[in-house]
């Protein structure tokens, strides 16, 4: 690889739900190369989601980091992955059980084991995790979830950040973990992945010079790059999870939503996750046949409610199950296929609303920013201009930057602001104002109407 900076170069590897994601970054942020290493997305049944954990968590981001055969000047390496996920490991790092991913059934409470109040479903999924993995694997040398796996693959340290440890809440109550929490739920300490902060030396890549950096969970570095980091910023991150974050000048809560920190100092961030992103459309793509979105008149599209595996933000309802409203015999995949993207738009809106911020912008990020169809219908849907990013690869891009950090290039997560890009913006078309605005409100009363547990209903 030619050197195309005087500091080098980095390489952030972004585990996700059905690829692992890799890019070389130069100081300024501009992508010098980038891979695409695919994994199977198992569903063993409705309410199961998991990963051949070997596949997805250890061979794909090695795979991924010899594509992109690393040579001297490549400083660090850094990875983000999405969360929660966990695995039961050999002594070897090797995993031994299904990698279980966020929405998995056996990341719910058992009858038995719901006692007190209950967490909201996010924060108790990492735990329960641990319950499920470590009966299937007692005394497995570890319990990780995917970053942990990928750091000791790359660089024999299975290392996690803060923010990663802090979604497995009670096990980590904040300063480490807690051995109470993690005896209760099959496990020891010394069974866990060490903690530390994001953009910190970690350790050695093997066989390169590279520091092995800490990377973040997939969103926060999303974030770090995208630049929507003014009050009333919209960031709409379009993977296989559609996740929305509102900019805030200060943290309120509001039901339904979640409120975290931004990584700009003195800012919070108000929205959530929904499974109305690549998960639902890849499933339309998986079930319709071609057709073009844009052909569709305004006026003659169908209304879904898209939760074909439950919802999680704003109703945290893993038993909702999708409704397509108002089909006829005039309508065709061109038009099924317009109304999963506008689905996808009104999940937007509807978290957007929910959180009461005045927006100033919307900007979109993430691999699905490639399918202009769905871009549109997020501007059609929510009546404003969708800035997409410039870096489709944008928690690969974030990782990158943290591994300036941990190199010794960077002295502040505020300076990646330099990195964001806007590629295009999508402006929403006025003649589809009207119709949207009907379908957005029999969308929202089909939200207060679940469909029953037990399949969808056309």
């Amino acid at each position: 690889m030619t050197p195309v900076s005087r500091n080098g170069v980095t390489i952030g590897i972004d585990i996700g739900t059905t690829a692992v994601k890799a890019v070389v970054a130069a100081e300024d942020g501009r992508v010098a190369a980038r891979v695409r290493i695919p994994h199977q997305v198992r569903v063993p049944s409705p309410n199961r989601m998991e990963h051949d954990a070997d596949e997805a968590w250890r061979r794909g981001p090695l795979a991924a980091l010899q594509q992109l055969a690393p040579g001297p000047d490549v400083r660090a390496v850094a990875v983000s992955a999405m969360v929660p996920s966990l695995t039961a490991v050999d002594s070897t790092g090797t995993a031994i059980t299904p990698g279980l991913l966020y929405g998995d059934e056996r990341g719910r409470p058992s009858e038995a084991a719901k006692g007190g109040p209950q967490p909201l479903p996010a924060l108790g999924e990492a735990a329960e995790f641990l319950r499920w993995t470590a009966a299937a694997a007692p005394g497995a040398a570890g319990y990780w979830p995917a970053p942990a796996v990928a750091n000791h693959a790359l660089g024999g340290e299975p290392v996690i950040d803060f923010a990663t440890a802090a979604t497995a809440y009670p096990l980590f109550d904040g300063t480490g973990w807690n051995a109470a929490s993690c005896a209760g739920h099959g496990a020891t300490v010394e069974q866990m992945p060490r903690v530390q902060t994001i953009g910190a030396a970690a350790g050695q890549v093997h066989g390169t010079g590279a520091v092995l950096a800490v990377g973040a969970i997939d969103a926060i570095c999303e974030q770090i790059v995208a630049g929507a980091d003014r009050d009333g910023d919209v960031l709409v991150m379009c993977g296989t999870t559609l996740i929305v974050w509102t900019t805030i000048a200060e943290a309120r809560q509001v039901p339904g939503l979640w409120t975290i920190p931004h990584t700009k100092a003195g800012k919070s961030q108000i929205g959530g996750a929904s499974n109305a992103g690549g998960l639902f459309l890849g499933w339309v793509d998986r079930v319709i046949g071609p057709g073009d979105p844009a052909s569709v008149a305004p006026g003659r599209v169908p209304v879904w409610s898209p939760y074909i595996r439950g919802e999680r933000t704003p109703f945290h309802d893993p038993d909702r199950r999708a409704v397509l409203d108002g089909l006829d015999l005039t309508h065709d995949a061109a038009s099924l296929r317009r109304a999963a993207y506008e689905a996808s738009g009104f999940v937007v809106r509807q978290l957007i609303e929910c959180s009461g911020v005045p927006v100033s912008r919307i900007v979109a990020t993430g691999g699905g920013t490639r399918l202009r169809p769905w871009m549109q219908a997020v501007a059609d849907a929510t009546g404003r201009p969708v800035a997409v990013s410039g870096v489709a690869e944008g928690a690969a891009l974030g990782a990158a930057f943290l591994a300036r950090m941990a190199a010794g290039l960077e002295t502040t997560i505020d300076d990646a602001a330099r990195w964001a890009s806007a590629d295009v913006v999508v402006d929403p078309d006025p003649a589809w104002a009207g119709p949207v605005e009907d379908r957005y409100r029999r969308f929202l009363e089909l939200g207060e109407r679940p469909s029953p547990a037990s399949g969808a209903r056309f």
